[in-house]
């Protein structure tokens, strides 16, 4: 995906994958045929993360089974 992507019309909304305390809320947005694109709500000036659909699959499953960036 490029970085060209123009998300002006997005239609963010929480993530049913997000914790319900509050505190760990993550927004999604469908960009039809690109994919998703996902970002942290507490902070989504920070950066938005654009997902091909297998990689968004890809995503969910890991962040599912408890996975994290730390090695």
């Amino acid at each position: 995906m490029g970085s060209s992507l123009d998300l002006t019309r997005a239609q963010w909304r929480r993530s049913s994958y997000s914790g319900s305390s509050g505190g760990e809320c993550v927004e999604v947005a469908d960009l039809g045929l690109p994919g998703v694109a996902v970002r942290d709500s507490k902070n989504p000036e920070v950066g938005i993360l654009a997902l091909s659909p297998e990689a968004y699959v890809a995503f969910v499953g890991h962040v599912g089974r408890g996975g994290t960036s730390e090695r």
